[in-house]
């Protein structure tokens, strides 16, 4: 057997199972939700063929497109919260001195946390009544401060509020991805910019944002679509409210599903959900030449 058809034998069983498990788990399912969305169905009784009549719901649904400019509100917010906080900790923890292994610790202990656990700690801290946030605004003679946090019918309080829990649990993963991308930065470079005389600030824009262009697409690109399917958290704070404020896609779509017992009509969130994920991540990497896998090795 020729060395170029054994090689490609070779890849197709490593990849296999991947691509099995992919297929049962991902395009398996998205083709039943595909499937679901053309029909009326309350989950429990007989299925009845609709057509595209949940498609002309969704589309005249405004509380359904509401979800939708406040799913991207969601996404753009967090992006750019996340971003230059998590890349100035990935940096930070990327330095070779001891304390800083030690304080990379602390900052990723979130992760260790699931979406419900956070949503429950969040949820006691910021009690109108008992929250430790009031607790503390009181003690410090700032009462005026305090606020119902998740539950207040100040514009925009109740969704800043929801962004910055959100990425109080997400930076660190993503200042990993960024420490990990600094360290893999010749040292060379910076040396180079040192004996030229290079300040921190330069070093930072002509050669680490620079070589951290792919690490910053990878990180965006897993926020942007991790952004789509924020629901547990949301959903144990808020549950979509205060008046919808916080009424995502993915929440919509579980309320509409199982509390409306609408399975049908809540598939077609669910491929809305995927559809705008898929064009999110087409985009991102033709647009940034991230599919070209192009070398950031010294001296390219």
């Amino acid at each position: 057997m020729p060395r170029k058809k054994r090689t490609q034998r070779i890849a197709i069983l490593l990849l296999a199972p991947s691509l099995i498990l992919f297929i049962v788990f991902g395009i398996v399912p998205m083709l039943g939700a595909v499937y679901l969305s053309l029909v009326n169905w309350n989950g429990i009784g007989h299925q009845t063929f609709v057509g595209l009549s949940n498609w002309v719901q969704f589309v005249k649904d405004s509380s359904a497109w509401h979800s939708i400019l406040l799913t991207f509100e969601v996404m753009i917010l967090t992006w750019v919260i996340q971003t230059p906080l998590s890349l100035m900790v990935g940096i930070y923890l990327a330095g070779k001195q001891r304390h800083r292994s030690w304080m990379g610790v602390i900052y990723f202990l979130p992760l260790l946390f699931s979406s419900v656990a956070v949503g429950l700690l969040w949820s006691y801290i910021l009690d109108p009544n008992f929250g430790l946030v009031n607790t503390l605004l009181n003690a410090i003679h700032l009462k005026f401060l305090a606020a119902n946090w998740l539950g207040s019918t100040r514009p925009g309080l109740v969704l800043w509020t929801l962004v910055a829990i959100v990425s109080w649990q997400y930076i660190p993963f993503h200042s990993l991805l960024y420490q990990a991308g600094r360290k893999q930065i010749a040292d060379s470079l910076y040396e180079a910019a040192r004996i030229d005389g290079v300040t921190f600030w330069k070093e930072f824009w002509f050669i680490t944002l620079p070589q951290l262009k792919y690490t910053v697409v990878t990180s965006t690109v897993l926020m942007l679509t991790g952004s789509l399917t924020f629901f547990d958290l949301i959903y144990i704070l808020t549950d979509g409210g205060p008046n919808e404020e916080t009424n995502v896609l993915a929440v919509n779509m579980y309320n509409t599903a199982f509390n409306k017992s609408m399975i049908g009509y809540g598939s077609v969130f669910a491929v809305v959900i995927a559809i705008i994920g898929i064009i999110l991540s087409i985009v991102m990497t033709k647009f940034t030449g991230f599919r070209k896998l192009e070398s950031q090795s010294e001296g390219v």
